[in-house]
């Protein structure tokens, strides 16, 4: 197993021989730290990774970047024929149309992260094998990649707002807060999925399923208002709950104030964020053995 500036540490004084000395090198035992510094010095690299993974999603696709607004609008075409016309869900007085538009567009970014960041490690064998550099890049830039989609898929829904003649109320300065969220709760799944993807490569095919699950128990389709009282905080421990009824507080103006539910998604998703990163140090150490 190949060693790195980060998982070597000096275990004993040097012993002098004449004009030579001797160094003990012994891998790290337990659980890595982060590291964060060491991931801040590499940030021109996490830079090309991102841009890389930006060209290979759209490499040879015959509409490009175009899938990243198509998605969205087909998704919200289907929600809005069978749940706003058929089924008659609530949409909390606005057009569902836009209702399920405005939550879409932050879960299509949470759910393209997990897939794309739950094969990024396994995908960068070669990466990895050959150079040293901070692992946690890898699913790192994968998440980041995926904001290039939101902004795309962002411009089509303040396109609908205009639309709809719904102008943001003053709470749109909560959104960029409402985003980090979700980004965070990107980041800590892609963490995790990624690393145990590497040890149990049938990973990969549960992550379709689980974004499927996640987002039927998300309110996208449905307002968050539907979930009884006395069930909203165990349903915030959801991290793409708080986000999602921020984002629609912050867009609409609902008027369902995401308060106790967004504290609870924001301390799910630190959990989420930090015991990731901290399973992501602890495994990478076996990454260039295994993959």
């Amino acid at each position: 197993m190949s060693l790195s500036p980060t998982t070597i540490a000096a275990q004993a004084e040097p012993e002098e021989f004449g004009n030579s000395s001797t160094l003990w090198i012994e891998p790290v035992h337990g659980w890595a730290t982060l590291k964060l510094k060491e991931l801040w010095e590499y940030r021109e690299l996490l830079y090309f990774l991102v841009w890389r993974d930006v060209k290979v999603r759209y490499k040879q696709a015959a509409l490009g970047a175009a899938w990243a607004i198509l998605q969205p609008l087909l998704t919200m075409l289907i929600f809005s024929v069978i749940f706003g016309m058929f089924a008659k869900v609530p949409s909390d007085g606005t057009p569902y149309p836009l209702f399920a538009f405005v939550a879409l567009v932050p879960w299509n970014f949470f759910a393209t992260s997990l897939t794309q960041s739950s094969n990024s490690v396994v995908g960068s064998a070669n990466l990895i094998t050959k150079v040293y550099f901070p692992r946690l890049a890898i699913p790192l830039a994968s998440v980041l990649a995926g904001l290039v989609d939101f902004a795309l898929s962002f411009v089509v829904l303040l396109g609908m707002m205009v639309y709809y003649h719904h102008a943001p109320t003053i709470h749109v300065l909560w959104l960029p807060a409402f985003l980090l969220l979700g980004l965070a709760a990107s980041i800590g799944m892609g963490f995790w999925l990624s690393a145990m993807n590497v040890k149990y490569r049938d990973v990969r095919y549960v992550v379709p399923f689980l974004v499927q699950f996640w987002m039927y128990a998300s309110p996208v389709i449905y307002p968050s208002s539907m979930i009884p009282a006395r069930y909203r905080t165990l349903y915030a421990l959801n991290p793409i709950v708080g986000v999602v009824d921020g984002f629609r507080w912050a867009l609409l103006g609902t008027k369902t104030a995401p308060g106790p539910v967004v504290a609870v998604s924001a301390a799910a998703t630190l959990l989420f964020l930090l015991g990731g990163a901290l399973y992501f140090r602890r495994m990478e150490t076996e990454f260039a053995d295994i993959v």
